[in-house]
């Protein structure tokens, strides 16, 4: 399994986290597709705490951590 975690307002209808199967998504951005989030909502993306990009591999026991902007003053 890989697991997805969502902060702010990505939890929205989704949860805080949510399993996937490793064999349906071959990348990050496979599981963006799969949870209907646009490349564009997600500012920071890690795959097991490192910085990464929608076209990076994920496998078995992978954590993925999908921040959106955060806007403030």
């Amino acid at each position: 399994m890989i697991e997805v975690r969502f902060f702010a307002t990505l939890r929205d209808g989704r949860g805080k986290i949510a399993q996937v199967p490793a064999v349906e998504a071959a990348t990050a951005g496979d599981l963006l597709r799969r949870f209907e989030i646009p490349v564009e909502e997600v500012a920071i993306l890690l795959i097991n705490g490192f910085h990464s990009r929608p076209e990076d591999p994920v496998k078995e026991g992978d954590v993925i951590s999908l921040f959106p902007p955060v806007g403030g003053g």
